[in-house]
């Protein structure tokens, strides 16, 4: 596999620009919310507390984002180093996708101004989960940039203070393996403090356990996503041996997920109520067979071998996976009382943005730094 190197290709297509025009929008709308209230952009209310900025943004995306720690526990943990080549690029988007949705979380926040005292230890609440996912995510944040300097470091051939940086790195992939298990687990856990105005096709014992396994899930299924965009969108070489032996496993982890989340649905008598019709049913099966489509599709040897067959998995799961978590956050919440929730255009037009700044952003470094392989000529 050839070395990581800068591509070097024409950054500002018209790619580029509508993505800066979608994000020069969101800006707008954003420079708005900070001037006149979050209630002057978006249809949150304290029966919906939270809307489609944390549901997408945050529990969304940091599954989304989930592809370095997948792939650090590859070749850190399981000492699978043939993946290296992988680790680079799974650990640029997660480091875009952590950062957009710290971002996120201050344009979300009531008082924004007084989020400093989640880093301050008497005036932290150390039995919430929530300053858990808070502290976890903020700390992993840090972490991912600090692991993907080398890649800076090797732009700027800036090589002492790159030997410096990688004898104690070390740290930082344990760190970076830590604080995902533990905050993408506590996601789910925050979801259990709902109790029963969490609908019980998504209300499980069992959600911190399905929240962990769907970022596993997100993560590997991205790093096969984002190889094919790359292959076809930037030439760059084949990296298919290592995609199917990822997907060799996949299916054993899937069929894992969809017994726990489908047993503790049926064990609990609430199968049912995923064909009565209603919203929520229609979502449930919606995701579910998404992700049984993806098992079937992997689970056959010959499949695995076809790269438009992986390739639909892969998307299957990234779908289903998500389409899982925006549900538990969104569509399976019900307040009670008469409350309704449906973001207004300002909501969306902002998490677009953050979509399209994640994009800018991607196709800047690729070009600028050493994250892919070289080009293939065509």
């Amino acid at each position: 596999m050839a070395a990581p190197t800068p591509l070097n290709k024409r950054i500002y297509t018209w790619n580029f620009w509508a993505c800066a025009a979608i994000t020069g929008l969101a800006v707008f709308f954003i420079i708005k919310r900070f001037f006149f209230g979050i209630g002057s952009v978006s249809n949150m209310s304290d029966g919906y507390p939270w809307g489609i900025w944390i549901a997408y943004d945050v529990v969304v995306g940091t599954g989304l984002a989930c592809g370095g720690y997948a792939m650090a526990l590859l070749v850190y943990v399981f000492n699978r180093g043939e993946y290296s080549p992988l680790v680079r690029p799974a650990l640029m988007t997660s480091l875009f996708g952590y950062t957009l949705a710290g971002i996120s979380v201050m344009i979300d926040l009531g008082r924004y101004w007084q989020a400093y005292n989640i880093f301050l230890p008497w005036r932290s609440n150390f039995h919430s989960v929530m300053f858990e996912v808070a502290v976890c995510i903020g700390a992993y944040v840090l972490v991912l940039w600090v692991e993907f300097a080398p890649a800076v470091l090797e732009k700027l051939k800036a090589e002492q203070l790159r030997t410096r940086l990688n004898r104690v790195i070390f740290v930082f992939i344990a760190l970076g393996i830590l604080l995902p298990t533990m905050h993408q687990s506590s996601l789910g856990t925050m979801m259990l403090m709902a109790g029963y105005k969490l609908s019980p096709l998504w209300r499980s014992g069992f959600l911190p356990l399905l929240f962990l396994l769907s970022a596993l899930l997100m993560g590997y299924a991205v790093v096969m996503v984002e190889s094919f965009i790359c292959q076809a969108w930037f030439k760059t070489p084949s990296e298919m041996p290592l995609l199917i032996k990822i997907s060799q496993f996949m299916p054993w982890l899937l069929g894992f997920y969809l017994v726990v989340r489908l047993e503790s649905v049926n064990l609990a008598g609430n199968l049912a109520l995923a064909f009565n019709g209603s919203l929520q049913g229609n979502m449930f099966l919606l995701e579910n067979i998404l992700l049984i489509a993806a098992f079937v599709i992997l689970v056959r040897p010959g499949n695995r071998a076809q790269p438009k067959m992986l390739f639909l998995a892969a998307v299957a799961v990234v779908l289903g996976a998500s389409l899982y978590r925006l549900d538990t956050y969104i569509i399976g919440f019900d307040p009670g009382t008469g409350w309704r929730y449906f973001p207004s255009v300002p909501e969306l037009v902002i998490t677009l943005g953050v979509v399209a700044t994640e994009g800018m952003a991607y196709m800047w470094v690729v070009n600028k730094l050493p994250v892919l392989p070289k080009a293939e000529h065509a």
